[in-house]
């Protein structure tokens, strides 16, 4: 790897940064800032695909000017355009989890299940990261053109567990790959678990959760609704106190979805990443993989760049480093 490819890197590393720093400012401050009328008052004649407007508008509010600077041009070809996904709500409305449960309007102690809405153009994270060929990695930035509901439950006012459509997709190739004997390590609101025990190929499922309050809220209102009970199995553990117990040969498939976000999520992937040598039979699967991966792989990165003692050094460390691996 020569000197031009490394400065490549390190500006496609800023550009990331960047380009994120954006998106999580507007998704925090203002994530309804276009808004229905916005989009109408833009495209009266309605010629423009929604995407194409919505990129523009949506470049305009984090202020890029393409016309003007080449590093603006830059995010808004490479970036921005390449993130934004018009979602439509018929895509979601006949999910088996949507279609089939049923979260109540309620509140027990400090605990309220209830239903968010996406107001019509409301930005949101559709999906995990999309890595490219040249280590670009692009956030994607989802919008519905009417009202999206989906249920949640906030604990203590603050949202603890959502079925948005960003968790449908982030875990969608997972439940299409596993089968046989799964363990789930977190349960959430179920949805991993009720969409795997609709799989024929799936004969059972140990869902591992540390919480006794989330089980029994489970229980008492999400399991009973389950028309494939007779493969579920829940475990109050710690994931890591289960998996330091567990047989080589109990699971085909383990599910690991222990974190929030990657902020929290790292040191627990790295941690859970180790027991695969234990379990070489066992197939394991990460919520927001890549994600995590990117922060791994930007980590170690960081890492080469800080403690070479040269660019030849630079260079040589980076040659016997795949940046596309996780490194761990």
């Amino acid at each position: 790897m020569d000197t031009v490819a490394i400065q490549t890197l390190q500006n496609i590393r800023q550009r990331n940064n960047t380009f994120l720093w954006l998106v999580s400012n507007y998704l925090t401050d203002n994530p309804r800032a276009i808004s229905k009328e916005i989009m109408q008052e833009m495209n009266e004649d309605g010629i423009l695909p929604d995407e194409m407007l919505y990129s523009a508008l949506l470049a305009g509010f984090f202020n890029l000017n393409p016309e003007e600077s080449q590093d603006d041009r830059i995010l808004n070809d490479e970036y921005v355009r390449p993130a934004v996904k018009q979602c439509y709500p018929e895509e979601y409305k006949n999910n088996p989890y949507y279609k089939n449960i049923c979260i109540p309007e309620l509140t027990i102690r400090s605990w309220n299940f209830t239903h968010t809405t996406y107001k019509p153009y409301e930005a949101f994270v559709w999906n995990d990261i999309v890595l490219k060929n040249d280590f670009r990695e692009i956030p994607q930035i989802g919008f519905f053109n009417e009202e999206f509901s989906f249920p949640a439950v906030h604990e203590n006012g603050r949202e603890w567990m959502a079925i948005k459509p960003s968790e449908i997709e982030t875990m969608k190739c997972a439940i299409e790959k596993v089968s046989g004997k799964v363990v789930v390590f977190g349960l959430g609101l179920g949805y991993f678990p009720y969409m795997v025990s609709l799989k024929n190929t799936v004969e059972s499922i140990t869902i591992v959760e540390r919480d006794e309050n989330v089980i029994r809220l489970y229980k008492d209102f999400i399991f009973p609704q389950f028309s494939e009970k007779n493969k579920i199995n829940i475990v109050q553990s710690d994931a890591f106190a289960y998996l330091d117990k567990m047989d080589s040969h109990d699971f085909d498939y383990a599910f690991v979805d222990l974190w929030h976000d990657v902020s929290d999520g790292l040191p627990l992937y790295v941690c859970t990443k180790k027991y695969e040598r234990k379990f070489p039979q066992t197939r394991f699967l990460y919520w927001v993989e890549d994600s995590l991966l990117s922060a791994v792989r930007w980590n170690k990165f960081d890492e080469i760049i800080q403690t070479s003692s040269s660019i030849e050094a630079i260079r040589e460390r980076l040659s016997n480093t795949s940046l596309a691996e996780s490194l761990l």
